[in-house]
């Protein structure tokens, strides 16, 4: 079958051929249609994860998918041959990915029915950036009225917090880079900064001079600029990243500092799936692209600046 895959760390992905799988008892063999990039693909493909899992090469790379069930393997299962899923591959070894045409996964983990009403592309889109929202959403635990600034928030996670934040009353301050004032305003977001145009802290001590309540920054990997960020919140507050820059960076004791690690639950991945189908929830889709186009969505993707969710068609 088709895939995008790495043959070592760090080594440009390619489109390749690798074995079809067969499903295991207790398995389902989805026919991916759709799967959605996360800057957590590339960074696996680097290696971020090599010494905390076991890796498997070629490494097929991706983790959201979402096809239909194309075979069941032994055992009692709730899905049956036919039926739309979408889901997140969350075991290991980290290599068998969903950049490809077929995926085995156990049908009690984190893969769900898609309910009526939800496009296929979106349900791909969903898993990783909606279960990070709703889980950071959970950690910071800012009351209805207070102040949540994002760093990043254009991107896929950044654009589902800030309207499970909005939705919940509180007042995000969207940082962004470039000319996406209306979209994020759109979504719910109080205050937009674009950091093109103003400094950042001063964006953010125009609207909130005492500081914000809670920082989630899913961009900065510099500890010391992470720091920095950590820093416009005021004493009592949290600052989450989601790309380990907290434990490393040197930020006040008044200011909790914590590295966001995603618990991926079928439970969660239910309620949300119900609030983008009632639309309650956008998941903006900037770019779909065929499955070979994606070593260079993956490029663009590293450079930062992500407007939206890129799927891949397969």
């Amino acid at each position: 079958m088709r895939a995008i895959a790495v043959d070592a760390f760090r080594a440009e992905p390619v489109l390749t051929e690798v074995p079809k799988p067969d499903p295991a008892a207790g398995e389902v063999r989805v026919k991916v249609e759709y799967t959605a990039l996360n800057p957590l693909d590339w960074q696996c493909a680097d290696g971020s994860l090599e010494s905390t899992a076991p890796h498997v090469f070629p490494l097929v790379m991706g983790v959201d998918f979402a096809g239909r069930v194309d075979m069941v393997g032994h055992g009692r299962s709730r899905f049956r041959v036919g039926d739309p899923v979408f889901g997140r591959v969350s075991r290991p070894p980290v290599g068998a990915g969903t950049y490809c045409e077929y995926v085995c996964v156990p049908q009690d983990s984190v893969i769900t029915l898609v309910p009526d009403g939800l496009p296929l592309p979106v349900a791909a889109a969903l898993p990783s950036a909606g279960m990070t929202a709703a889980q950071i959403l959970d950690s910071v635990s800012v009351a209805c009225g207070e102040s949540l600034l994002v760093i990043g928030a254009a991107g896929g996670v950044g654009s589902c917090l800030t309207q499970l934040a909005s939705a919940h009353g509180i007042r995000v301050l969207a940082a962004v880079r470039g000319d996406e004032r209306h979209r994020m305003t759109a979504l719910g977001a109080a205050v937009t900064i674009d950091t093109t145009s103003v400094p950042l802290e001063e964006g953010v001590r125009n609207a909130f001079p005492d500081g914000v309540e809670a920082l989630v920054d899913l961009v900065t990997t510099d500890a010391e600029a992470f720091a920095a960020h950590a820093g416009l919140v005021h004493d009592g507050g949290v600052a989450v990243s989601t790309r380990g820059a907290a434990e490393r960076a040197e930020t006040s004791p008044c200011v909790a500092a914590v590295d966001f690690v995603l618990d991926p639950a079928p439970d969660l991945l239910d309620v949300l799936a119900a609030g983008a189908a009632e639309g309650a929830l956008t998941v903006p889709i900037e770019t779909e692209l065929p499955l070979e186009k994606a070593p260079q969505a993956l490029d663009r993707n590293r450079a930062g600046g992500a407007r939206g969710k890129t799927v891949f068609m397969l």
